[in-house]
This record gives structure tokens, C-alpha cells and sequence, in this order.
């Protein structure tokens, strides 16, 4: 019987250096790694239909600042053509706003430069285990229960799975990135609460630096899009002015 392939990781980083470690260090876990330096390049790459098992991608590990398109650009591309496969971005760590627009465009996590190798193959590691969990998962075989946390919240005919990264409502199902999966649970465990902007950045998303915390209402507006029967007269994602925002399951 034939073994699976090894999955698949495209690596898009302009810096030579940097992308030939990584290289190295990824096919030595037994990852099979596709090399793009050139945004456009990538993007034709990521877009391009794949026919095989073989040519499946596993995940994406995408560098911010790229000649031609940049990571931005990229993932809100895929994102925009219904391209859901687990994006961790590269960011600089000396902008903090490159997180804010990565998690906007539609990444599921996020790395600052310079960074440990050990912590890029767990965060990796971590996004291809979700990714496991939500393709086999059926209603006769639900996928492995995160230890300690709620796989399911249910409010206004909608249901988040936490472990699948999905929020059905009728007649529709969304799929969640893991940082808006993230961000919705921490909302849900503190409902009727008031969370300011600050603590999102730095509970959920692990920005710690001098942010213009108003960067992720843009964000905001995304996740009522998915939540609110109308958007533009929310219920239960509510802005309090001037501090953060409330969840409000029963309004």
C-alpha cells in the first residue's frame, strides 16, 4: 500500500538566506517544500488548480514584504477566491501594524522576525493538526476536543465550532480563520463583558507593542458580517466608545 506524501508547504520569503534555512530545517522534519521569492510568481503558483493529491497544499508560511504582490495582498486573495488553507505570516517585528493588516487580510497566525525556529515548527505544527481536525471531521466522527476549552458556542440560530473553525448559520456556513476563531472565543467567554481594544491585542493576538489600537475595527466590521442578522445595526457585537467592545448573546 503507498504512503501518503509528506504534506506540502509553500514557503514565499524574498531573503535568501532566511528561505534557504528554512528549506533546510522544514525538509529535514519531512516536509515537502515548494520556494517562491517573487509575490506574483506565488500567487500564480497558489491559485493555480491542483489536479493531484500529490500538489495538495499543506500550509502556507508567507513573508509580509515581498517583490511584486506582497503577503498582504496574497493571503486576501486567497481568502477572496475561497482559498482557506492555514497561512502563517512573517512579519517584522519592528511593525506591529503588519500583524493588525495580516489578521485583517485573513492569516491564521502570525510570526515576528527574528524568530526561533522550534517556535515556527510547533505554531506550523499546530496549524496542521486544525487543519486535520477539520477535514476529518463528520457528525459520526467528530474531530478531538481541544483540552480545556469549549469546542462549540451557540447563540441567534448560529453556531461557532471552535475546532473545525466554522460558524454555521442557515443557509450558510463561514469558515473561520484561526485568529477570528480566537478572537470570537475570547469575546463568548467573557460575554456581557466590556473588552477593550488593547486587551484583544495583547490577549488574543499577542501584540504588545504602541498600537493604534483602532486599526482592528476594521476587523470588527468583518466578524459582524458573520454574526449579525444586520450588520449596520449590531446586537451582539457592540462597540463601547472610546473603550472596546461587548458580546451580548441574548441582547
Amino acid at each position: 500500500m503507498t504512503e501518503p506524501a509528506a504534506p506540502l508547504i509553500v514557503l514565499v520569503e524574498d531573503e535568501e538566506h532566511l528561505a534557504q534555512g528554512l528549506l533546510f530545517n522544514l525538509q529535514a522534519e519531512g516536509y515537502r517544500v515548494h520556494h517562491e521569492s517573487d509575490g506574483d510568481a506565488a500567487l500564480g503558483y497558489l491559485l493555480a488548480p491542483k489536479t493531484t493529491p500529490e500538489e495538495h497544499i499543506a500550509a502556507i508560511l508567507l513573508d509580509g514584504m515581498l517583490p511584486g504582490a506582497d503577503g498582504f495582498t496574497i493571503v486576501r486573495t486567497l481568502r477572496e477566491a475561497h482559498h482557506y488553507t492555514p497561512v502563517l505570516m512573517l512579519t517584522a517585528r519592528s511593525r506591529p501594524e503588519e500583524v493588525l493588516e495580516g489578521i485583517e487580510a485573513g492569516a491564521d497566525d502570525y510570526l515576528a522576525k527574528p524568530f526561533d525556529l522550534n517556535i515556527l515548527l510547533v505554531r506550523l505544527k499546530s496549524l496542521l493538526r486544525r487543519t486535520a481536525w477539520q477535514n476529518a471531521a463528520t457528525p459520526e466522527t467528530p474531530p478531538p476536543a481541544i483540552a480545556d476549552q469549549t469546542d462549540e458556542y451557540a447563540f441567534n440560530h448560529r453556531t461557532i465550532r471552535f475546532d473545525t473553525l466554522e460558524l454555521i448559520a442557515p443557509n450558510r456556513i463561514t469558515h473561520l480563520t484561526l485568529m477570528e476563531a480566537d478572537l470570537l472565543r475570547y469575546l463568548t467567554e467573557r460575554e456581557g463583558q466590556i473588552v477593550s481594544r488593547s486587551a484583544i491585542l495583547e490577549d488574543v493576538w499577542r501584540v504588545h507593542e504602541d498600537t493604534d489600537t483602532r486599526a482592528i475595527d476594521n476587523f470588527i466590521v468583518r466578524l459582524r458580517r458573520y454574526i449579525e442578522d444586520d450588520p449596520a445595526d449590531p446586537q451582539h457585537l457592540i462597540t463601547v466608545r472610546g473603550i472596546g467592545y461587548r458580546f451580548l448573546a441574548n441582547p
